[in-house]
């Protein structure tokens, strides 16, 4: 027999992908945040929506350059994304608190992060749902990729300290693409 489930948890059973870190700039002072409230809303062009709080100065940043660069890290960075995430950026150097390497970008202000297997270029697509849930949708308009990263160990944010390491993948019949 089923037995109820805290509300509160939902989130960790519809954990959305693997932990980000999204970065932005404003006025050439670059700030990188951790997010895992995130999700793909469309193929071509591909299109992500994003939840970011009013309070963070990543949805200013975000808000005011209408542009910003997800990348995605493997597990083994954990320690330093936990730590971006606990931490604000205002008045704090988070790449250089943290040992990452900002690297430009080819189409956006905001940075790429050298130690992350995947960067993705995006430009703020959609604003409408922002005042209401915070919520931007990004266009992805570069992506990039280490190309021997085969089979990356991303982090899953499973709410209140825990995470899940994903790194086993199958193959199921499907849709040919």
């Amino acid at each position: 027999m089923p037995r109820s489930f805290p509300l509160s948890r939902v989130y960790q059973l519809l954990e959305p992908g693997p932990v980000v870190l999204l970065t932005t700039s404003h006025r050439g002072q670059h700030d990188v945040m951790a997010m895992s409230w995130h999700m793909m809303m469309e193929f071509e062009p591909p299109l992500v929506g994003c939840i970011i709080g009013g309070g963070h100065l990543s949805f200013e940043n975000l808000r005011r350059a209408r542009d910003c660069v997800l990348a995605i890290p493997e597990a083994h960075l954990g320690r330093q994304v936990v730590g971006i995430g606990n931490c604000s950026g205002r008045g704090k150097d988070k790449f250089g608190a943290f040992g990452l390497t900002p690297r430009p970008a080819r189409h956006v202000s905001a940075p790429l992060v050298a130690e992350c297997f995947a960067n993705l270029e995006c430009r703020v697509a959609d604003t409408r749902w922002v005042d209401r849930y915070n919520m931007f949708v990004l266009e992805v308009v570069q992506a990039w990729r280490e190309p021997g990263v085969r089979a990356p160990r991303t982090l899953h944010h499973e709410g209140y300290g825990r995470f899940a390491i994903a790194a086993e993948r199958i193959r199921l019949a499907s849709r040919a693409r």
